[in-house]
């Protein structure tokens, strides 16, 4: 029996994008997309992570400069309901990646277990 794992993973990212958790981060996204202030905060805090997240993985240390601004953004975003709300989905979202995650490794899991 031959099977394409391909396939199933094409059906789950179409299932994927009729999941309540998919569904609710892209509502979420547009109504930040959709509040100027919200979206460019929102754009700064990316940039932001994404360096430091550059930087970590390059072995570089992070300066307190770095430390301080990405806690003042952290700060600014916390004011802010659209962009908190998205957090939320994006959380939700995350969840249910994991969940799935463990599921597809399960046979791995069982493989080094016994």
């Amino acid at each position: 029996m031959t099977v394409n794992i391909y396939d199933t993973a094409n059906k789950m990212e179409q299932e994927l994008r009729l999941t309540n958790e998919y569904q609710n981060l892209k509502q979420s996204f547009e109504k930040v997309q959709q509040d100027e202030n919200a979206s460019a905060l929102y754009k700064k805090f990316q940039d932001i992570q994404s360096s430091l997240q550059q930087k970590q993985m390059n072995g570089e240390e992070l300066t307190e400069d770095e430390i301080k601004k990405v806690h003042e953004v952290a700060g600014e975003i916390e004011k802010v309901d659209l962009i908190k709300d998205l957090m939320d989905k994006e959380r939700s979202l995350n969840q249910l990646i994991n969940d799935v995650n463990q599921i597809i490794m399960k046979p791995v899991q069982e493989l080094y277990q016994g």
